[in-house]
């Protein structure tokens, strides 16, 4: 056979190889960093006994630094009321800005798989400037584990597992049917949405005691 054709068509054969692993590799990517396609269920986390049937939502990215900023006052809030409210965390990772955001939240479902999934998500807000920033915070999110208590083994499997990725792709097409522009935090009480700043002091800061106030002023509507 002919050297030159030889030559052409082991070159088309490489020209093929190559889109094909660059297709292959784009599909990987889309699949771990938070694609809006899913089979999955839209996740459930909920704390609280909600006695006076008051529900906070919160769609949440544990990268962002106004999420954390947010993260204290809302903990001590809801632990306040307790026992009237029930607080709901739902994933909004934003990759474009944030692209550790998708990993951090397959820790925090990962870790729910265990039963351990609020305290896998104090643990990435109170570390977020340790692992947000990491090339590798898989490493961090294993320290997390084993200081919670999990069999860290099981928490990689199911760190990397189809069911944790399409869980947090469930919550992003549930967000998308809100129709509002993905923003982090975006709250809702009783399905209805609460601006940022209805939970701000007069110092424009997040406070325990102004979300409180904005509970206590939603159950006094129930009663």
């Amino acid at each position: 056979m002919d050297k030159r054709f030889l030559s052409i068509l082991g070159g088309i054969i490489v020209i093929f190889i190559i889109i094909f692993a660059v297709t292959q590799n784009s599909s990987n990517n889309n699949s771990s960093s938070g694609g809006n396609n899913s089979n999955g269920q839209p996740t459930s986390h909920i704390e609280g006994k909600g006695a006076k049937n008051v529900t906070l939502v919160e769609w949440g990215d544990y990268q962002c630094p106004v999420c954390e900023a947010y993260y204290l006052p809302l903990k001590q809030a809801v632990a306040a009321e307790f026992n009237d409210i029930h607080f709901q965390f739902r994933n909004l990772p934003l990759t474009s800005l944030h692209p550790n955001a998708f990993a951090g939240a397959r820790a925090a479902e990962a870790a729910g798989l265990q039963g351990k999934y609020w305290q896998m998500h104090d643990k990435l807000y109170e570390n977020q400037n340790d692992w947000s920033t990491s090339s590798n915070p898989q490493t961090n999110f294993d320290q997390y584990a084993r200081q919670i208590g999990l069999n860290v083994s099981q928490f990689d499997s199911d760190y990397a597992s189809t069911k944790v990725n399409s869980a947090i792709n469930a919550d992003l097409s549930a967000f998308a049917k809100t129709n509002l522009q993905q923003a982090t935090p975006t709250f809702f009480i009783n399905g209805k949405n609460i601006p940022n700043s209805e939970f701000l002091d007069q110092s424009g800061q997040p406070t325990a005691a102004s979300i409180e106030a904005l509970l206590k002023n939603e159950i006094a509507k129930q009663s």
